[in-house]
C-alpha cells in the first residue's frame, strides 16, 4: 500500500480515538453528580457507539443498555448494504434482476421515507447511488482505497439511479431502474437513534444520551440540567464547540474525517455527490441541530448530507430545503459558517474560531 495512503488511514483511526476519548470527556464531566452515570460502548454501524444512561440502578441501567445494542446489532444486520444475507443485500440483489421483492413492513416504511426525505433533499441525499459508493471503495469491510476508471464513475452517474425509481406496493417492490443499489449508510444511524430514544421514553428512563459515531439525541435531562455535547474538530482531536442538547434534540455531523482516503494530495471522502459521481469536497464538516419530534434521529443523520454536498454557495438553501434552521459549516479552509439560530447556542473550545458572516 502506497506510503501516503496508509498515512490517511492511520491518521483517520486516529481522529476516531480522539474523537471518542473527548466524548467520554464531555459526557464523563457531565456525570459529576450524585445519581450514577452508566456508559457502555459497542462497534456498530461501522463507527463506535456509546450508550449513557443517568440516575437508574445499575442493574436497569446495563439491561436497558444491552437492549439498545442488541436493537442496533439487528438493524446493522438488516440494512447492511454489501453483507450476503441481510435484507437490503436480497433487495439489491433482486432490483439488479428486474425482479420484485418481498419486503419487511420495517424496510418498507424505511425506504418509503428515505424516498420522501431524498425528494425533499433535490437528490442530494440519494440511497439508491450505492454502485457508485462502492466503486469509490467504501462498501468493503476491509477498506481499499481505490481511484475508479472515470469512464465508470459516468456510467453510474449517467443511469441516474433514484429513490423514486423504487415502486412499493403492499408488501412486494420492484425497481424501474436496475441502476439502483440502495446503501442506507446516511440513514441508518438516525433511524436507530430514534427506536432508542422510542424504547427508553417507553421505559419512562429520565435520562440517557444516545451517540453512534457523531450522532446523538437526548432523552430527559443529566439530573437538573440539559446533557452538554461536543462537535468533533474536523481536523485536531477533541472538540471545536460544545452546546446543551434538551430533551428530545438530536445532533448529527457529516466531515471528510470520518472515512476517507488521500491519492496525490488529494482527500476523498465517502460522502459522494450523486451529481458528478465523485466524493464531495470544499467542506470539512456540517453539524445540524435537529429539534424534538418522532423523527429527530432520523433527520440529524440525513439532514448534514445536503448542505455538505451543496457546499459552500448552496448550503444554506439546502439546509433550509430539509427544514433545518440549526445548522454550521466548516468550509475547506476551516472557516465557520453559521445559522443566526444556531450561532448563541455554541460554545467553541479553539481560540482561533474564523467566523464567516
Amino acid at each position: 500500500m502506497p506510503r501516503r495512503v496508509m498515512a490517511s488511514l492511520v491518521s483517520g483511526l486516529r481522529w476516531l480515538f480522539h474523537w471518542h476519548l473527548a466524548g467520554l470527556l464531555l459526557f464523563a464531566l457531565a456525570g459529576c453528580g450524585r445519581a450514577p452515570l452508566h456508559q457502555s460502548q459497542a462497534y456498530v454501524f461501522g463507527t463506535l457507539v456509546d450508550v449513557s444512561i443517568y440516575g437508574e440502578p445499575e442493574h436497569r441501567a446495563r439491561a436497558l443498555e444491552n437492549r439498545i445494542l442488541q436493537e442496533f446489532q439487528r438493524l446493522h444486520d438488516s440494512l447492511h448494504a454489501w453483507k450476503a444475507g441481510s435484507e437490503l443485500d436480497r433487495v439489491n440483489t433482486a432490483f439488479a434482476a428486474g425482479k420484485s421483492v418481498d419486503l419487511s413492513p420495517e424496510l418498507a416504511a424505511i425506504l418509503t421515507d428515505a424516498t420522501a426525505l431524498s425528494e425533499r433533499s433535490g437528490g442530494l441525499f440519494n440511497p439508491a447511488i450505492g454502485h457508485l459508493i462502492a466503486l469509490w471503495g467504501f462498501q468493503r469491510d476491509e477498506f481499499v482505497p481505490v481511484r475508479p476508471d472515470p469512464a465508470m464513475v459516468q456510467r453510474w452517474v449517467s443511469a441516474n439511479p433514484r429513490m423514486a425509481d423504487i415502486v412499493i406496493t403492499g408488501r412486494r417492490a420492484f425497481s424501474r431502474n436496475p441502476a439502483v443499489r440502495i446503501d442506507l449508510g446516511g440513514y441508518a444511524k438516525g433511524y436507530a437513534l430514534d427506536r432508542a430514544a422510542h424504547m427508553l421514553r417507553r421505559e419512562k428512563v429520565h435520562g440517557a444520551l444516545i451517540n453512534i459515531g457523531g450522532n446523538i439525541i437526548a432523552v430527559g435531562r443529566h439530573g437538573d440540567r440539559s446533557w452538554r455535547v461536543g462537535i468533533q474538530h474536523p481536523r485536531r482531536p477533541g472538540p471545536l464547540a460544545t452546546l446543551e442538547l434538551p430533551d428530545g434534540w438530536a445532533i448529527g455531523t457529516s466531515g471528510d474525517y470520518q472515512r476517507f482516503f488521500e491519492l496525490d494530495g488529494q482527500r476523498y471522502c465517502h460522502l459522494i455527490d450523486p451529481r458528478s459521481g465523485r466524493p464531495a469536497t470544499g467542506v470539512q464538516a456540517v453539524t445540524v441541530l435537529i429539534p424534538p419530534g418522532p423523527q429527530a434521529g432520523t433527520l440529524s443523520d440525513v439532514a448534514s448530507k445536503p448542505p455538505f454536498i451543496a457546499g459552500v454557495a448552496g448550503w444554506r438553501a439546502a439546509a433550509a430545503a430539509m427544514g433545518v434552521r440549526h445548522a454550521m459549516l466548516v468550509d475547506a479552509a476551516g472557516r465557520i459558517h453559521l445559522t443566526p439560530a444556531l450561532r448563541p447556542l455554541l460554545h467553541f473550545v479553539s481560540q482561533d474560531v474564523q467566523l464567516e458572516e
